[in-house]
C-alpha cells in the first residue's frame, strides 16, 4: 500500500523529534557483501542494499542511489564501470543544433534504466514501514552531460532555441522515466540538478526550474513526491527552486543551511547538508559527532528541517561513521 505523502509530511512537521534522511545506498554494501558494480548494474543488488539500510537505521525514508550516469547512458553515452567506485561518463553525444535535432529520446527500459526501475519495485515491495524514494538526474544536468557544461553555456547564448530543444528532449525522457518509477511503487523521487547551481537566478528559471515544474505537474500527487536536490551554491537560487512547487528540497554542503531555511516556508520539508566526503567518508567518529550536533543546534528553530548528507554518501564510508551520525540524533531525541 502506498504511503500518503501529505500525511507523512504533516506528521513530520507536527513531531518534536529531530529526524534524518541521509542520501545513502552505497553504505548498504557493507551488509550485502557486494560491489559498487553490482549495485549500479543489478536491480536486485541495489534493492538489497536499500532494504539492509532500512532495517538497520531509523531514517525517515529509503533512498535509491544517486547515479547520474544512468540516464545519459540510456541516450547512448559510453560508460566506464569500476568494481568499487561510481561509473564515469566517457563521451558526449551532441555538439551543435543539428545533432540536437537528430537526438532520439530513448524508450524507458533502455540500458540500466530497467534495472533501476526493478530496484524501485523490489525495494517498495519489501520495505513497508517507510517511503521509498527513487532517484534521477535533473533536466538541465542531463542536457549538459549530453553536450558539455562549458560548451553548452556558450552554445545557449548563441542558439537558445536549440539549447531549449535539448533540455526539452531530456525532460520528455525524464517524465516518462519518473512515471515508470511511480508505477513500480516508489513513493517519490529525488531529482538531482547539480549543474543548475552554476546558473544565475534568471538562467536557473529558464533552463532548469521551468522544466522541473513540468515534471512536478506531471507526476506529483498525494502519494508521489518530488524532492529537488541541488548541491551547488544555491543561496541565491532558492526562489527559483521554490517556483517548481516540489514537495521538498535538498541542499549540498556548499551553503549555510540556516540561510537556506530562512527563505523557505516552514510547511515545506528541507534537507541537507553534512559533507558526504569530508565528514562521512573521510571524517573521524568525533568529527561526525561534532558536525552533526552543531548542525542540529543551528537548525533547532526550523521544524521543517530534516538533517541529511549534502549529497550521496560515497562508497567506502564506514559503518562506524554512519552509526555515529544516528547516535547523535538518538541522544538529542532522548533529552
Amino acid at each position: 500500500m502506498r504511503t500518503n505523502m501529505t500525511e507523512w509530511r504533516d506528521t513530520l512537521l507536527a513531531s518534536s523529534k529531530r529526524e534524518s534522511l541521509p542520501i545513502m545506498t552505497y553504505p548498504g554494501l557493507e551488509y550485502t557483501n557486494e560491489t559498487v558494480f553490482d549495485l549500479v548494474t543489478k536491480g536486485e543488488s541495489q534493492s538489497k542494499c536499500i532494504r539492509a539500510l532500512a532495517e538497520k537505521y531509523p531514517t525517515l525514508a529509503s533512498v535509491m542511489v544517486m547515479d547520474l550516469s544512468v540516464e545519459v547512458e540510456a541516450f547512448g553515452a559510453e560508460i566506464n564501470f569500476h568494481r568499487d567506485d561510481i561509473p564515469d561518463i566517457i563521451n558526449t553525444l551532441v555538439h551543435d543544433s543539428q545533432s540536437i535535432k537528430n537526438l532520439q529520446v530513448p524508450e524507458i527500459g533502455t540500458g540500466r534504466t530497467s534495472q533501476y526501475i526493478k530496484a524501485a519495485e523490489l525495494a517498495s515491495h519489501n520495505i513497508s514501514n517507510k517511503p521509498v524514494f527513487a532517484g534521477s538526474i535533473g533536466p538541465f544536468s542531463l542536457a549538459v552531460r549530453l553536450f558539455d557544461m562549458t560548451e553548452f553555456m556558450t552554445f545557449a547564448l548563441i542558439d537558445p532555441n536549440a539549447a531549449h530543444q535539448l533540455i526539452s528532449k531530456a525532460n520528455d525522457f525524464l517524465i516518462n522515466y519518473i512515471h515508470a518509477y511511480k508505477e513500480a511503487g516508489a513513493n517519490g523521487i529525488v531529482i538531482a540538478e547539480p549543474a543548475a547551481g552554476l546558473l544565475s537566478p534568471e538562467m536557473c528559471d529558464a533552463f532548469s526550474s521551468e522544466y522541473v515544474k513540468q515534471i512536478v505537474e506531471s507526476v506529483q500527487d498525494k502519494n508521489f513526491s518530488i524532492i529537488l536536490h541541488n548541491c551547488g551554491y544555491t543561496e541565491n537560487l532558492v526562489e527559483s527552486m521554490l517556483s517548481t512547487k516540489a514537495f521538498g528540497y535538498h541542499f549540498g554542503n556548499s551553503v549555510n543551511m540556516v540561510n537556506i531555511l530562512k527563505q523557505i516556508p516552514k510547511d515545506i520539508p528541507v534537507m541537507g547538508n553534512l559533507d558526504p566526503v569530508t565528514i562521512f567518508r573521510n571524517g573521524t567518529v568525533q568529527h561526525i559527532q561534532d558536525s552533526t550536533l552543531k548542525l542540529l543546534d543551528e537548525t533547532k528553530n526550523y521544524p521543517n528541517y530534516i538533517i541529511s548528507s549534502g549529497c550521496d554518501i560515497p562508497p567506502g564510508s564506514s559503518k562506524e561513521n554512519i552509526e555515529a551520525f544516528f547516535d547523535v540524533i538518538a541522544v538529542i531525541n532522548r533529552n
